[in-house]
């Protein structure tokens, strides 16, 4: 056993080291000139063929003195980072260590620096994450400490920081969002900033409406520390809004698509965690995209002659069309093509990535899916395949083990259908149908296949919706609903979508995260779902996606009043989704798209069909027509409908069919195909039962012969 002596003098001799260790430090490390950092380089982005897509990276910075920002403002951005910033030392071990040991035990990326620290990353050293760099930023940051007062350190502070829109510093910023000068500043504006530095490309709620919530949160943050400090009365903090921010404005060379794909390929960095913001602005790093540029401008001409050209000045509607779309090669998940807007310098918001856009019946698909998947069955016990026989009854109650839940929504134009199959309600988005669907197989479980599928699980309304989310209430973008339908055309294999094929700094190559295959769905409740969505395109709604000439999978959807309109499709080899969305360019408010474009109305089977139909053709063109290798759920063959659409089998009050079960649920009782027929039998028990097909040969399996490739092979063929 070692003695005190020997305790105490091993005690004394570690100290002893870690002071030499200071000293030496304080007395070797001194403050360096300004870091070329500080004017940040350029990244270049490339398309998939190597050739030039955008560079970005020229900074927007103008220095002001400190006497130029209003002191409320000033204390906003303590608020915010440094609450005890003028009475503190420029480093704080204590919030080091905490940040270490939160990081390290997975309670999220934090830093333990001061303002003194940070300004020192900012102006003298870089943001690269290493050892070295921290070691000097803390010698650095205590002799600037010493020689530097701290009204001059807050102002070097200030006016190198990073507030998102190519923004450096405050007197940038305050231009970028609020079209004024530093000195003209607001509190509450002063607030937004100072929140903004926690997060500037989130935080920016124009760029990304979604994150509203948590930018006014952090805003509120900011101003209750006012209030905690005493620089802000209770009075004032309770008569104080949030700011409307003014409109962003695209640097010129990233105008057009350029800034749209940019953009998207940052946040996929930083989401990624492939480089932090901070790493990816100062600039130097090379990015090759997967980007097929044939098939970017060939989405670009699509949405211009199916939609834009089509559009008119005269028309005060037409002024709010917005249109996004996103198209991902099954076979390897790479994203080829993305339309964000007719210009990223007149529409800064990414109609393709952004998520505050309801995707209607777009949704429906993975109601199904979930209820194959899950060998769901109706509220009598008929197990759910595309012939299983429903209740289409306008505004019908659905039914919960036999109590009614209280949702009762409408069908398009308010028409019923009666007993109709699950393909049919399909074909004709019957909404009745798929909102007892929804009951049926449990809105907990259709929210799991849908995130399975390849839905965030953050993505807003997804999480807080019960029986509506059948009918696509949530908001996932563009993008995510892209990666939902490629992982149907991969058979419910599903494979993370990337952005990026490499990315290099100084010749060397920066490590992409592995994308790993899982098994969102089981193949045969995939090519079900691939089925019936061929029939939405042979017949349904979706007919106009039969101008792309090929073997096509798809499904219409129409937002809450008609404020958005979208097509999701497939064929083997391309997954694309298309958007047209309504926002009022003044307000940024949602807005119906009633007689846009000279039409009553906008559905998802016209102009985002038409423009999936095109830009498909063209995308595909001069490659094999491929068709679908199905595999179906065991009784998925399909039938003849039951009955003719239209309003059969509603009741005179317009509520409950008579052909329900006695449990009132939505499958009619004895409904299903005796087996070996392929056929339903009528309903039972109603007064006047309609006429069924009894007999004949068996309908075919698929619309399409099932020889074909399998997609899973697809990624031998160039840019897929």
């Amino acid at each position: 056993m070692p003695t005190w002596r020997m305790v105490a003098g091993t005690v004394l001799l570690f100290l002893l080291l870690i002071v030499g260790g200071l000293v030496a430090g304080y007395l070797l490390v001194g403050i360096p000139p300004a870091n070329s950092a500080a004017k940040a380089q350029s990244n270049v982005y490339l398309y998939s063929d190597g050739s030039e897509l955008a560079r970005d990276g020229d900074v927007n910075r103008e220095n002001v003195p400190l006497s130029h920002v209003p002191r409320t403002v000033q204390r906003a951005v303590l608020a915010a980072e440094d609450r005890d910033f003028y009475s503190e030392s420029a480093v704080d071990p204590a919030a080091m260590v905490r940040a270490a040991w939160n990081t390290v035990t997975g309670k999220g990326k934090q830093s333990g620096s001061t303002i003194t620290q940070q300004y020192v990353k900012n102006y003298y050293l870089g943001q690269e994450q290493t050892l070295t760099r921290k070691a000097k930023e803390f010698f650095i940051a205590i002799k600037l400490d010493r020689e530097v007062s701290k009204d001059k350190i807050l102002q070097g502070y200030l006016n190198t920081s990073y507030y998102g829109r190519n923004a450096y510093g405050i007197q940038a910023a305050a231009q970028a969002y609020y079209s004024k000068n530093s000195d003209k500043l607001t509190t509450a504006e002063g607030a937004y900033l100072a929140a903004l530095l926690n997060a500037p490309s989130a935080y920016d709620i124009t760029a990304h409406p979604e994150n509203k919530p948590r930018a006014v949160a952090r805003w509120n943050y900011v101003l209750d520390g006012m209030v905690k400090k005493k620089w802000l009365s209770r009075a004032e903090r309770a008569a104080m809004t949030f700011p409307s921010l003014g409109k962003a404005k695209a640097s010129a060379g990233l105008s057009g698509q350029r800034g749209y794909l940019v953009e998207a390929v940052k946040d996929y960095l930083t989401d990624h965690g492939i480089l932090d913001e901070n790493t990816l602005r100062s600039g130097g790093y090379r990015i090759t995209t997967t980007i097929d540029r044939k098939r970017q401008n060939a989405l670009v001409r699509a949405v211009n002659t199916q939609l834009m050209d089509k559009l008119s000045d005269s028309r005060k509607v037409d002024r709010y069309v917005r249109a996004g779309g996103a198209s991902i090669a099954p076979g390897t998940g790479r994203v080829v093509a993305l339309y964000g807007g007719i210009d990223y310098a007149r529409q800064y918001v990414n109609g393709a990535t952004r998520h505050d856009y309801q995707v209607g019946s777009t949704f429906k698909p993975l109601v199904f899916a979930a209820a194959v998947q899950n060998n769901s069955t109706t509220q009598d016990g008929t197990p759910i395949t595309p012939n299983t026989v429903y209740d289409g009854t306008n505004k019908r109650m659905t039914v919960s083990h036999g109590h009614p839940t209280g949702f009762a929504p409408a069908n398009e134009d308010d028409r019923s259908y009666g007993p109709i199959t699950v393909t049919e309600a399909t074909d004709k988005s019957v909404n009745s149908v798929y909102a007892q669907m929804g009951i049926d197989v449990g809105p907990d479980t259709v929210k799991n296949t849908a995130i399975a599928l390849g839905i965030p699980a953050r993505t807003p309304s997804l999480a807080s919706s019960r029986g509506a989310v059948s009918l696509g209430t949530a908001t996932p973008s563009v993008l995510d609903m892209t990666q939902v339908y490629a992982t149907l055309a991969r058979h419910g294999s599903q494979r993370p979508y990337t952005l990026v094929d490499s990315v290099t700094k100084g010749g060397e190559d920066v490590e992409l995260p592995e994308r790993e295959r899982t098994t969102a769905i089981s193949r045969a409740a995939a090519d079900t779902t691939t089925q019936i969505l061929q029939s939405v395109v042979d017949g349904g709604t979706a007919q106009a996606a039969q101008a792309a000439g090929r073997p096509a999978a798809g499904k219409t959807g129409t937002a809450e009043d008609d404020k958005a309109a979208w097509f999701a499709g497939y064929t083997p080899e391309l997954a694309t989704v298309v958007a047209v969305l309504g926002q009022n360019p003044d307000t940024a408010a949602q807005e119906p798209l009633y007689g846009a474009a000279g039409q009553p109305r906008l559905n998802g089977g016209d102009f985002p069909a038409q423009i999936w139909a095109d830009y498909t053709a063209a995308a595909l063109n001069g490659r094999p027509v491929r068709t679908f290798d199905l595999r179906l759920e065991p009784g998925a063959e399909q039938s003849t409908s039951p009955t003719p659409s239209g309003g059969a089998g509603q009741s005179p009050s317009g509520t409950a069919s008579p052909t329900a079960g006695p449990s009132g649920t939505g499958s009619p009782t004895n409904t299903t195909a005796p087996p070996g027929t392929g056929t339903p039998t009528g309903p039972t028990g109603a007064p006047t039962p309609p006429t069924f097909p009894t007999g004949g040969p068996p309908a075919p399996t698929v619309g399409f012969p099932t020889i074909g490739a399998n997609p899973d092979d697809l990624a031998a063929y160039p840019g897929d």
